[in-house]
């Protein structure tokens, strides 16, 4: 017999291709978590700080718009007020200004540079030295000079720092089509990798799966021939206890029980050579042919225990009419017996043997382990295959018990598969427990 190819453990591999795949996961999770955090850092910090700085330059370039008004007003003279008139719009506008011009000082965005704050900061505190000068002049009674430094000194100075917010707004509008561009581009980067990762992942998984299916096959396929192997040998095994049986059968009828018989008869001669008159010699070999009687009987008994003769006379269907009665007699156990209506003739020998096994074993458990009173045992015949029940009406099988166990049941099933054939246990509904056999009467190699 070859031996079967040593099978590597693939639990070792399996929790490597696990741990490796874990890695995985935990690296891309981390990968996916900083780049979230990326995102909600640039949208927050970046974006969201650039729209309220560009809130704030629209605040200033309304108030700038409306300085600009009141310098045209102003400088055409159409106003039937007086220049200090304006005194008070102007501290208005500039009070708003200096809040508006402190909050984006604080919001202004990374890419200005502290000279583009600087020269903003300055060029308003200017515009309001030169305002503050307009108004001197005006309140001096020289409106006409206050004019002159309207548009000679405020209007260009005004459009300047127009210009500076408007280059602002410009600028973080800009940043924010970069941000959003930016933005989108991790996206897009996120779930290309996530596309690329889950590829990866099913790769993985398709190699995991392939290599445990390539090992289970190997391992059932050696599993398989193991079966093959155990159950040639076990059919090997109970073929040789059969031969053994039936050698030790045969030299107990042939031998012992010949010389038993012998001694018997010898026995018989001297008790009637005997002289009537020599009570005690006489039944002192009455005794001893007694004795010896008992020693027959057991002989055949052990002998039809071993190797049933009565198979080998009767056939299958005589050899269990033969045993039920046995059963009956002998420990008063009610075994009904229900006779096959067809013929058993075409039954091989070496499959009888086998049928007649399991039918000890089924009647001894019974005996054993059932308590039972009453047996039912049911010999049947129908296109080419056997069915043998014995049903019994006793404690059956324990409760939760789908495949009793034990030595005798193991040896039941062998038998059962050396003939080709299936057994099975189980309880009815009328309690008690039910074994069934069923078996092809011929081998698939033999016509039936």
């Amino acid at each position: 017999m070859n031996e079967a190819p040593a099978s590597v453990n693939p639990t070792s591999r399996l929790l490597a291709g696990l741990a490796v795949i874990s890695i995985a996961v935990a690296l891309f999770s981390a990968y996916s978590l900083h780049q979230i955090s990326g995102l909600r850092e640039l949208q927050l910090e970046a974006i969201d700080r650039n729209r309220r700085d560009s809130l704030q330059l629209l605040r200033i370039q309304n108030n700038l718009q409306n300085v600009a008004l009141s310098m045209r007003d102003m400088a055409e003279g159409s106003s039937p007020y007086p220049i200090t008139a304006w005194t008070a719009e102007f501290e208005r506008i500039r009070l708003d200004l200096d809040d508006a011009l402190a909050l984006e000082q604080e919001l202004a965005p990374t890419v200005r540079t502290t000279q583009q704050q600087t020269f903003l900061r300055d060029s308003l505190t200017d515009l309001w030295e030169d305002v503050q000068r307009m108004f001197d002049s005006a309140e001096q009674g020289d409106e006409g000079e206050s004019r002159r430094l309207i548009r000679e000194v405020l209007q260009p100075r005004h459009a300047s720092i127009a210009n500076t917010v408007a280059r602002f707004l410009v600028s973080n509008n800009e940043a924010e089509q970069a941000a959003a561009a930016e933005i989108q581009g991790i996206y897009d980067s996120v779930e290309r990798n996530t596309y690329y990762f889950m590829m990866a992942v099913f790769a993985a998984i398709f190699l995991t799966g392939g290599y445990m299916v390539f090992h289970n096959r190997r391992l059932f396929r050696d599993l398989a021939q193991l079966s093959e192997e155990r159950q040639v040998l076990a059919g090997r095994l109970i073929s040789l206890q059969e031969d053994l049986f039936e050698s030790v059968a045969r030299e107990l009828h042939d031998e012992f029980g010949q010389a038993l018989t012998a001694a018997g008869a010898m026995l018989t001669r001297l008790e009637r050579k005997t002289d009537q008159s020599s009570t005690d010699l006489r039944e002192g070999l009455r005794e001893a042919k007694g004795v010896t009687q008992q020693a027959l009987d057991g002989v055949r008994r052990l002998s039809q225990k071993l190797h049933p003769n009565v198979l080998n006379d009767f056939g299958l269907e005589g050899a269990v009419e033969w045993h039920v009665t046995q059963i009956r007699e002998q420990t008063g156990l009610d075994v009904h017996y229900e006779k096959p209506r067809a013929s058993l003739a075409q039954v091989e020998s070496e499959r009888a043997i086998h049928i007649y096994r399991v039918l000890q074993e089924a009647l001894s458990n019974v005996l054993r382990h059932s308590g039972a009173t009453k047996v039912h045992v049911r010999l049947s015949a129908l296109r080419g295959r056997l069915r043998l029940e014995v049903q019994d009406y006793g404690a059956g099988l324990p409760p939760g018990e789908a495949r009793p166990k034990g030595l005798g049941l193991v040896a039941m099933r062998e038998r059962a598969s050396i003939i080709e054939g299936t057994l099975t246990i189980t309880r009815p509904a009328e309690g008690g427990t039910l074994v069934a056999l069923d078996a092809p009467m011929t081998s698939a190699g033999k016509s039936s």
